[in-house]
């Protein structure tokens, strides 16, 4: 498998982990067990960091279709290079800097390494199109 790949596979399983983070956050709340396996009505009170977490998830979620897309594109129509895989490990890393950053809540690097992040994404577009 290329490099390319394998930063997706990575990515994905990125994302299918950071629920099981803001999740221990939700559960070790009082009464949270209780709402996890209910039928949520009500929102819980849980710490900011867990609430940042969900949204650095729903901001992975969004960038990780176009992200896929380009990855699998460049794969299929043979573009796939040194550039496409180094913009795929850069956008895999820079996703695991910005879900520690917007969890710990340090903003202007969660900024920062956002991105970097879309900056690894646009070098697989750009080879696309050569």
């Amino acid at each position: 498998m290329t490099t390319d790949l394998w930063m997706l596979t990575y990515t994905a399983l990125l994302c299918l982990g950071i629920p099981f983070l803001y999740g221990s956050g939700r559960f070790l709340q009082p009464g949270g067990f209780q709402w996890s396996a209910g039928n949520r009505d009500k929102d819980l009170a849980v710490p900011d960091w867990t609430t940042r977490a969900v949204r650095a998830h729903l901001n992975l979620l969004e960038s990780l279709a176009p992200f896929a897309i380009v990855v699998l594109v460049a794969h299929v129509a043979g573009k796939a290079n040194a550039t496409t895989a180094l913009g795929a490990t850069i956008f895999f890393w820079g996703r695991v800097a910005h879900l520690i950053a917007y969890t710990a809540g340090i903003v202007y690097l969660r900024t920062l390494v956002w991105f970097a992040a879309w900056c690894g994404g646009v070098m697989i577009i750009t080879q696309l199109f050569h």
